[in-house]
């Protein structure tokens, strides 16, 4: 049985890992600075560590000694993250984490990267094409820790994957993000504020991104791998279906908010995912939303009482 350790494990997509881990018969170890509902999960040994306080990495990694180690975790509260120092502080306590992971005989090493690290509106983004030019510290941060990891793991003998993830939606969105206000909004009956809509991006239901790296972390894929469905969708075309599944298009405002991005346009080349992982998605758009839709409206009261912004992805 592998024993893998999964950070970020309460946030967005750490906590759609953990089932499909212990489905496949991982010994699955699971680190979140807060508590959570979550942590009930079958199967799971969860610990509960600060990762940004120094040293606390390499006691974990001593304790638990995982031959994988999914790193999800990161300072992701919405409209805050961009600028954040706690960017740079995860830079440094994922270096320490990479680092104690090497020195206690860790295998197979698989963390989350981000499409901010390519230059904004450039269209398809292909790994080893596209250039990168992040323009906030966001993605500045998270493009220097994977540009350190790559050749640093060719040193020290340790087998490495980054996956630049695109833009999500599913269950357990914070509520002021984009679908999740979306559906909320209509289920209530109520006018959805929307920008006019035009951006053209890559859109990847949650489940399928946390499948996604579960099957990179299975491969022996070295270097960068995007982690989106490939396929570009304008984000008027996004919000109208869920209008359409909730009979309510006439509640849509396009327009009745500004965006300082209508024109950008950036989506995944997923090529790599698919071919040289063998991944594909399990959600088309229409069906992730439909999935979402029903999550949203089946689980109101466990949406309620998890709306606080998490720290970690």
């Amino acid at each position: 049985m592998i024993r893998i350790l999964v950070t970020g494990a309460s946030g967005f997509i750490g906590r759609q890992c953990l089932p499909k881990l212990v489905a496949k018969g991982y010994e699955v170890h699971a680190v979140s600075r807060q508590r959570a509902s979550v942590k009930t999960s079958p199967g799971v040994s969860w610990h509960e560590r600060n990762l940004l306080q120094p040293g606390c990495p390499t006691e974990l990694i001593s304790q638990v000694r995982p031959e994988y180690l999914l790193h999800l975790a990161w300072y992701a509260v919405p409209d805050k993250f961009w600028e954040a120092r706690q960017n740079i502080e995860w830079v440094r306590a994922s270096l320490e984490l990479f680092c104690a992971f090497a020195d206690n005989a860790g295998k197979r090493l698989v963390a989350a990267g981000s499409c901010s690290e390519y230059e904004c509106g450039m269209g398809e983004c292909q790994e080893d094409r596209t250039p990168l030019l992040p323009s906030t510290l966001y993605g500045t941060s998270k493009h220097a820790l994977g540009s350190i990891l790559h050749p640093w793991s060719r040193q020290v003998g340790l087998s490495s994957a980054w996956g630049r993830v695109f833009y999500l939606y599913g269950p357990y969105e914070n509520p002021s993000r984009l679908v999740a206000y979306v559906i909320r909004t209509l289920l209530h009956g109520k006018l959805a504020s929307c920008s006019g809509g035009t951006q053209v991006l890559d859109f990847i239901h949650v489940e399928d991104a946390a499948s996604a790296f579960i099957a990179l972390a299975e491969s022996e894929v070295q270097g960068t791998v995007n982690i989106g469905s490939g396929i570009p969708v304008a984000v008027r075309d996004v919000v109208q279906e869920i209008g359409r599944q909730l009979k309510h298009l006439e509640l849509i405002q396009f327009g009745a908010r500004s965006s300082g991005s209508e024109l950008r346009r950036f989506w995944a080349n997923s090529e790599k995912l698919a071919k040289e992982v063998g991944w594909t998605p399990r959600y088309n758009l229409a069906s992730g939303i439909e999935q979402t839709i029903e999550w949203w409206r089946s689980s109101a009261a466990t949406a309620v009482g998890d709306r606080t912004p998490r720290e970690e992805e």
